[in-house]
């Protein structure tokens, strides 16, 4: 499969799905983009924007596609793998890039071309969403995470290893259950905290305008992530509920202990408390 000779299908034609193919055909890799999304206006917008060459149905995607990928709501996704599988030659590669992978892995492994399938996350994204999110550069410099690749044929994890190294992307592997629970961890608690705090400020402050002219960086870059599409986000974290309600409760109970000593106006054991929670610094940088 040489570059300039592809065709991909892309199902669901938004930030992930559309920078997928946008940068892949600036690359030169592509000889044709084919997609398809449940809302109509988003696959005549990408077709407008250059995203696909055309918008076709499920089933003629999944034949034509030298390479298909999944950028759609993760519970959405295991319901379609099936259908798809079941129509892609034997020479196709069919990945998704959702955030939890244990439960997609599992439907996988019940299909007979289970080899085809590479369980993948790109670990980019931004707040926005539809194809006029999408843009060359979002996967630049981050990692993707490619979970069971034992359980995937060589020649289909060599082409998805070679693709994200086209988006600019380093390729890490663990176990699909392992990526669930960290990823809860560092990605799935943070989006539940940013809705949650823009819920509750919505709720506290009425004042809408107070709330824009009175917000510095740090409420903005924090409260951002709640601006991400709920239609993906719920079924992350129902997919992965077992691992977030785990990280849920220690990160409740570590607010009732910080807000114990707030109320006691303990400057003290706060000092103390953000003084050991700072060791995140040097984590990140590392």
């Amino acid at each position: 499969m040489a570059a300039g000779e592809v065709t991909i299908g892309v199902v669901g034609l938004g930030l992930m799905g559309g920078s997928v193919a946008v940068k892949l055909r600036k690359e030169g890799f592509l000889n044709r983009a084919v997609g398809c999304d449940i809302n109509p206006d988003h696959g005549k917008r990408a077709v407008e924007l250059g995203i696909v060459d055309d918008v076709v149905d499920i089933k003629r995607l999944s034949s034509e596609s030298d390479i298909i990928v999944l950028a759609i709501p993760v519970d959405k996704a295991i319901k379609i793998l099936p259908d798809i599988m079941k129509n892609v030659t034997e020479s196709t590669v069919v990945l998704d890039l959702g955030s939890t992978k244990e439960k997609i892995a599992q439907a996988a492994d019940k299909l007979p071309n289970r080899g085809q399938f590479v369980a993948c996350h790109p670990i980019a994204g931004t707040e926005n969403s539809g194809p006029d999110a999408a843009f060359d550069s979002l996967f630049d410099g981050k990692v993707n995470i490619i979970c069971d690749k034992e359980k995937t044929s060589e020649i289909a994890l060599e082409k998805t290893i070679k693709l994200f190294e086209i988006l600019g992307m380093r390729n890490k592997f663990m176990d699909s259950k392992s990526h669930d629970r960290h990823i809860a961890y560092v990605s799935h608690l943070s989006h539940v905290s940013s809705f949650v705090l823009g819920q509750t400020v919505l709720e506290v402050e009425k004042d809408e305008a107070s709330i824009f002219d009175m917000a510095g960086s740090g409420f903005d870059s924090t409260v951002r992530l709640a601006k991400s599409s709920p239609t993906m986000w719920a079924p992350i974290f129902t997919e992965n509920a077992d691992n977030l309600l785990l990280v849920l409760d220690r990160y409740i109970k570590n607010l009732n202990e910080f807000r114990t000593l707030i109320e006691e106006r303990n400057d003290k054991e706060l000092n103390q408390a953000m003084t050991e929670i700072n060791v995140i610094r040097k984590v990140l940088k590392g």
